[in-house]
């Protein structure tokens, strides 16, 4: 949208100049979208595990936000899980599909506390089959749960994409290069690990 804005407004400049149009109607109508969107806030790993204790009474958030915050996954891809996407006696998970879009295929290798606390979250399912998904919730649900766990745990709110952005700041401060966290985390190009 900002690009269609930018260039409709060259367009009326041009009107302006070149054919006596009074004034660009883009500049009395002012930017779109907000500039504070743009701002890439994260967490610091002291600040997620205090809003993790937060969520420990409602096993389906804990370990939703566990898996978005250890693994650097995307919403959509999280919320497209199965337990056909996991190997727990590798220690690994496939994210090859978007509960949204599709993706690529991405091999994530997990901490091994990660995959204890999966196989606990797992047996705590009832009659989930092999390739129905995991956590059945709306992306509305994990706003509001966001929204609640922020607030017990007196962390600041973040957006649920930036926990993708604070787990590419763990493996930063963890010392992983960017071309190791590109692969993990399935950046098409270094440049946007950068």
């Amino acid at each position: 949208l900002r690009t269609v804005q930018n260039q409709l407004s060259a367009i009326f400049n041009h009107a302006v100049t070149f054919y006596n149009l009074r004034e660009n109607p883009c500049k009395k109508a002012g930017g779109m979208g907000k500039k504070k969107n743009r701002e890439m806030l994260f967490w610091t790993k002291d600040e997620y595990l205090k809003f993790a204790e937060a969520m420990m009474d409602k096993p389906l958030s804990y370990y939703a936000f566990e898996m978005l915050y250890w693994c650097g996954i995307r919403e959509g891809e999280l919320l497209a899980l199965t337990q056909a996407d996991f190997d727990l006696e590798k220690g690994t998970v496939t994210i090859n599909k978007s509960y949204q879009r599709l993706n690529g295929q991405d091999l994530i290798t997990t901490p091994q506390f990660l995959v204890e606390e999966i196989e606990d979250y797992l047996k705590m399912l009832y009659d989930v089959g092999e390739n129905d998904r995991m956590f059945t919730v709306t992306k509305s649900y994990l706003h509001r749960e966001m929204d609640r766990g922020a607030k017990e745990a007196g962390v600041k709110r973040i957006r649920i994409h930036d926990i993708r952005h604070s787990a590419v700041s763990l493996l930063i401060d963890m010392g992983f290069s960017a071309t190791a966290i590109a692969g993990r985390v399935g950046h098409e190009s270094i440049d946007i690990t950068y």
